[in-house]
């Protein structure tokens, strides 16, 4: 038998290793951002930065406003949230992968499809509606019923001394937060089968100044939780997997017999019948879960009122710089470690692995991983203009320095199979780190809201806000969500002389689909393509929708 060169292997096998590690890296961004803080802003299309009549959330979107707040007040927010997130895939005309038909069915079991993602039929889709939160010292924890989940009560006060200028304010609040779960059947398994980024802010001491009838600044400190939790399946639709494959098919490798208990033609001097591997196969389980207990940001903001029927604000929060620190388990499947038992225990596979590094077939890695994540910083800006003495409009614009997600650095304590021998192809590698390009960009968001005043106690309100997705089509992949629009009503009523309560509802909607070998993160058939890449040669559709109710209730006291 004609042994492939020494360099090809080495390049392969690369390729191979670095596809089964890679995880999503770019953590629904867009999509956590900003939701579910404020039960006025959500109707509002989150333009309130100009707001002259604000509730204590204002400690987030602009701290001037807190000026507006006269006397004592106290609030509690509510949300509840609820998500379908929707994956699809199709198999194109022809569909396969380096010589391997892709519609077509496993030649030890004629009932098995070589790619179950789309089974026989070409076709494939998943749904989850189950999301999480990520609870510090427990980690990402299942809602108790699938379905629209209950969030943590908001709860703020702000404190006006008779007299004073100065108005001092608190509240706790979740500004981002993207949490799900999916069930082991769900082909997006290899997006994420369970995944959260999430921000928690329990510390919020913020202080607006009243500098003159017209003119108000303020400023705010954020001390954050947090958390990042993801656990995926891996596989690796590449050359070098395809090629065992195509081997183990000429071979008639007997995979109906349990491990242990299968032929290998060409034992002792190479073994590749002891483990079935192929491009779509499940490979293995990565679980990554890390945290920052003490995360601080500020915020600086500006109100501008000339007249009673025009408002300008604008606001700034500054990024947040934090090394996550936690801990990594790798788990292989059964089929996965007996291949490389069986290959490492031949004669030509023990020269191999020696002199390349190949995997051992150890059934688990664990141990502490550390990743340097900064929270982007983002700059608001917006008017309000009393059109008519019933209607009043605002307009927000919001900017959002997600260009500083170009790469994700990850560091772990001790010398990995997978990257001693992925550093043999990638730079980006080394016995005790990977980088990962991630490449997201700066975005403009953009929100228009409506006020519709009844009589002196009830308002009605609309609103829409505009989100441009910071992931670009080339890459779009691990984020499943495109540009989004968000709709939100909802109302304000005057209870009493002290008493104001809100409520909202919002919905949210993205629909994304991307034709094979368009984008490299995620379905490209590239012999260089060693970033993950799940779904090689496939179309993808994504559709991802969010909604939500709110109730607030604040009182002067």
């Amino acid at each position: 038998m004609t042994l492939l060169p020494r360099k090809i292997i080495k390049k392969f096998t690369a390729i191979l290793l670095i596809g089964t590690f890679i995880f999503p890296p770019q953590l629904l961004a867009q999509l956590a951002n900003g939701v579910s803080i404020d039960v006025k802003a959500m109707s509002l299309g989150n333009a309130v930065v100009a707001d002259i009549n604000p509730g204590i959330s204002t400690v987030y979107h602009n701290p001037a406003g807190l000026t507006r707040l006269k006397e004592r007040h106290f609030e509690v927010d509510q949300f509840v949230i609820g998500a379908d997130l929707d994956n699809d895939f199709y198999a194109p005309e022809e569909y396969e992968l380096f010589g391997l038909e892709g519609t077509g069915f496993n030649t030890y079991d004629p009932t098995v499809p070589r790619d179950p993602v789309v089974g026989g039929d070409g076709v494939g889709s998943g749904h989850t509606n189950k999301l999480a939160l990520y609870l510090p010292g427990f980690g990402l924890q299942q809602w108790v019923w699938n379905g629209p989940t209950l969030l943590p009560p908001q709860i703020g006060f702000s404190v006006n001394p008779p007299g004073s200028k100065f108005t001092f304010a608190h509240k706790n609040y979740m500004s981002f937060a993207g949490n799900f779960f999916k069930d082991a059947e769900n082909p997006g398994i290899f997006l994420a089968k369970e995944a959260t980024v999430q921000r928690y802010t329990y510390f919020s001491p913020a202080v607006g100044y009243e500098i003159n009838d017209e003119w108000a600044v303020g400023a705010g400190i954020q001390l954050s939780h947090q958390g990042f939790y993801i656990a995926q399946h891996n596989r690796a639709p590449n050359l070098l997997i395809a090629v065992v494959e195509i081997l183990q098919d000429a071979f008639a490798c007997e995979f109906d017999k349990p491990i242990g208990q299968r032929r290998d033609p060409l034992q002792p001097f190479l073994s590749i019948c002891q483990g079935n591997i192929g491009p779509w196969d499940d490979v293995g389980r990565i679980d990554i879960d890390m945290q920052e207990t003490l995360s601080p940001t500020y915020n600086l903001g500006v109100l501008w009122e000339p007249t009673d029927w025009f408002s300008w604000g604008a606001s700034y929060t500054s990024e947040a710089e934090m090394q996550l620190k936690g801990q990594f388990l790798m788990d292989y499947t059964d089929e996965w470690t007996a291949f490389w038992n069986g290959f490492n225990a031949s004669i030509i596979g023990a020269i191999t692995a020696a002199i390349l590094g190949l995997p051992r077939g150890v059934p688990s890695e664990s141990g502490q991983i550390t990743m340097d994540l900064t929270m982007p910083q983002m700059f608001k800006t917006g008017f309000r203009v009393r059109l008519t003495p019933d209607f009043t409009l605002s307009v927000d614009s919001t900017w959002t320095d997600w260009s500083q997600w170009d790469e994700f650095n990850f560091n772990f304590d001790r010398r990995l199979e997978l990257l001693s021998t992925a550093r043999l192809l990638s730079g980006l590698v080394t016995d005790t780190s990977l980088t990962l390009p991630v490449g997201l960009r700066d975005t403009w968001h953009y929100g228009i809201g409506l006020i519709h005043h009844v009589n002196s106690r009830l308002d009605v309100r609309f609103g829409l806000e505009l989100r441009t997705s910071p992931v670009g089509k080339d890459v779009f992949g691990p984020i499943p969500l495109g540009d989004m629009k968000m709709w939100g009503t909802g109302f304000g009523y005057k209870w009493d002389k002290r008493t104001d309560v809100s409520a909202s509802l919002f919905y949210m909607q993205s629909t994304d689909y991307i034709p094979s070998n368009t984008s490299c993160n995620l379905n490209c058939t590239n012999l260089t393509n060693v970033i993950y890449n799940p779904y090689a040669g496939l179309d993808v559709k994504f559709t991802s929708r969010i909604y939500g109710f709110g109730i607030s209730f604040n009182r002067k006291f």
